[in-house]
């Protein structure tokens, strides 16, 4: 994984002026890993966003729009970044939760949180199943 980014204290956390550290991955990571950094910041899930045409998500962000932000500085387009939730614990299709504000995008044909277009989330699927390992 590359070298975490700061940015910012993460809210809603008691106690806590830890930064959140964001993170883009670009080879494989464990879902113990996975699993850490949900109890570290939500609690049972990770708040994801992927760029389907690199095949690389950025993770660890309070919000999708700061993943998001990042991405963009390192190359990716807005067109190809999706917000998702990862929920480690869980298994197939439940383990991905397709919501994020970053997807309302009327002019891809995207009208709500979710990733409307079958292929797309499928695509979506590919790289984080790619991306996260046993």
């Amino acid at each position: 994984m590359q070298q975490p980014v700061m940015l910012g204290a993460r809210r809603g956390h008691a106690n806590t002026s830890t930064p959140m550290a964001i993170q883009i991955v670009r080879e494989p990571i464990t879902l113990d890993e996975m699993r850490s950094l949900a109890h570290g910041q939500f609690g049972d899930f990770v708040k994801a966003v992927v760029d389907v045409r690199l095949g690389v998500m950025a993770i660890g962000g309070e919000l999708h729009a700061d993943e998001e932000a990042l991405l963009l500085e390192q190359a990716s387009r807005q067109v190809d970044l999706w917000g998702i939730n990862i929920y480690p614990d869980r298994v197939g299709t439940d383990r991905i939760e397709f919501d994020s504000m970053i997807n309302v995008r009327p002019s891809q044909g995207n009208r709500s949180r979710s990733v409307e277009d079958p292929a797309l989330r499928q695509q979506i699927v590919n790289v984080v199943t790619r991306l996260i390992g046993a």
